[in-house]
């Protein structure tokens, strides 16, 4: 004891080491948060029920589990030191803490945590995303911190926006884009395994297990790719330049066939130049099928037609982009089932285009026309048309692009380029047919996606053979 505290008066009572006890309890009870009227203590030696009889003036020693009114107390410490309970509290054992306080900043935290996540705009571009914030909020925030959680999911995200990959090693993916921390993906990190989860619930896949399972969903994404695997299709492309790119899609464009292009063609592309006026328009499917249709019907004259074959690798998207870069207006059309909506979300997220023909009225149209198939499949909900997920729900049928292709066709056959005449040295003309002339059955432009968030790196199983609903109308070739 100093004598500062012998100076002060009953100083020497509060700090007997019987009365421990008697202040630890305190402490944690008006720590509660909660009114306190009243301390259970216990159980109480000898020595401790002495030191409390002393302290509150009693004529007998109290039982070994007392309850003990606060009211009484804060009068036995006030009559000794002229302070509260709360203040002599705090200076023998330490600031009080307010734990019903901190549990509800807690959780307000944590709600803030998880609203936005679900309103996040990756999020909101990608519905598909919303399962997977889902279960990011039933897994609880990581080591309980919904700071650190934050950090956590704000690197994910990144890491979405920035797929596809450019067939690059995920070393230096990560570094690129995780301001150089090239290992923050490493199999078994928690980002790692975090973008991994996400990646799975967009591809509507299991979540991987093995290391071998982990390696190739990382190479769908278009990390650990390589320039040559990852491919687009392309037909009646003809831009102008010297460019490999420019020359190999004019070749074959001329050439009424398909081409090819690498991502490798598509990075180095050389000169490559679209006409500034009119603007082009390029038109994306979802299956190889219905381009082969479109030249078939089309050959030299068949419009600028991009297919994604399935999910868009690095070489569609980067195409796609490019593009747009150049000026041209994209639009787009897929399967109408869960998989397709999402596949469609992710392309206009990606790049500016709009949706073609993938309204909630198109859907119901394409069911009249083929009331029986397969089910759609996990579906979520079309940015660019909130009715159309409950369409499909009602009617629980799946169509896929090639029974709608012939809508499809004469929709191109209106933006048919003309046929390249001798000296030409410029771009061609496309011209966009007015909605009106179509039916007025393209999407508005508002309707369009602008953002660019991660794209997805892979492509399912193109759809192969002649489904058996098309007529023969639509096989036949114009002369």
């Amino acid at each position: 004891m100093t004598s500062t505290e012998a100076s002060i008066p009953g100083e020497a009572t509060l700090r007997r080491p019987e009365l421990r006890s008697l202040w630890d309890t305190l402490h944690s009870r008006l720590s509660s948060g909660r009114p306190v009227t009243r301390v259970r203590l216990g159980p109480l030696d000898d020595a401790e029920r002495e030191a409390l009889a002393d302290l509150l003036g009693l004529d007998r020693l109290p039982d070994a589990r007392p309850s003990v009114r606060l009211a009484r107390l804060e009068e036995a410490v006030t009559e000794l030191t002229g302070r509260t309970v709360r203040d002599v509290v705090t200076e023998l054992v330490g600031p009080l803490g307010d734990r019903v306080g901190e549990r509800r900043r807690r959780q307000d935290e944590r709600t803030e945590l998880w609203t936005w996540l679900a309103e996040h705009e990756a999020v909101r571009a990608q519905p598909a995303l919303s399962d997977w914030a889902a279960s990011c909020r039933a897994a609880g925030v990581v080591a309980g911190s919904a700071e650190h959680t934050r950090t956590l999911l704000t690197d994910a995200l990144t890491v979405l926006a920035e797929l596809p990959g450019r067939a690059e090693p995920l070393p230096v993916f990560a570094a690129r884009v995780l301001n150089g921390r090239a290992h923050a993906l490493d199999d078994g990190t928690p980002l790692s395994s975090l973008v991994l989860r996400a990646l799975a619930n967009l591809y509507d896949t299991a979540p991987p297990q093995s290391a071998a399972e982990r390696r190739a969903l990382w190479t769908r994404a278009g990390v650990a790719d390589d320039e040559l695997s990852s491919t687009v299709l392309v037909g009646g492309l003809c831009p102008a330049g010297d460019g490999l790119l420019a020359r190999l899609a004019t070749a074959c464009a001329e050439a009424g066939q398909a081409t090819s292009l690498t991502l490798a063609h598509v990075r180095y592309p050389g000169e490559f130049i679209l006409p500034e006026a009119p603007a082009p328009v390029v038109h994306i499917v979802e299956n190889p099928s219905v381009l082969a249709l479109a030249l078939r019907r089309f050959g030299p004259r068949c419009p600028p037609l991009v297919c994604t074959s399935g999910w868009p690798n690095s070489a569609a998207i980067q195409l796609l982009r490019m593009l747009a870069d150049q000026g041209a207006a994209l639009r787009y059309h897929g399967d109408f089932d869960g998989e397709g909506v999402r596949i469609a979300a992710y392309v206009l997220d990606k790049t500016p285009a709009r949706p073609w023909r993938m309204t909630a009225a198109d859907y119901r149209a394409a069911v009249a026309l083929s009331p029986r198939g397969p089910q759609p499949g996990r579906i979520t909900e079309a940015p660019w048309d909130l009715n159309l997920a409950e369409a499909m729900a009602e009617h629980g049928i799946a169509v896929v692009e090639e029974l709608v292709a012939e809508v499809l066709l004469q929709d191109l056959a209106g933006t048919a380029r003309k046929r390249r005449r001798p000296g030409w040295s410029s771009g061609f003309s496309f011209v966009d047919t007015p909605a009106s002339a179509r039916g007025g059955n393209e999407a508005p432009a508002e309707q369009g996606r602008e953002s660019r968030f991660a794209a997805r790196a892979d492509r399912r199983p193109p759809t192969t053979g002649q489904p058996p609903s098309l007529t023969p109308n639509l096989m036949q070739c114009e002369a």
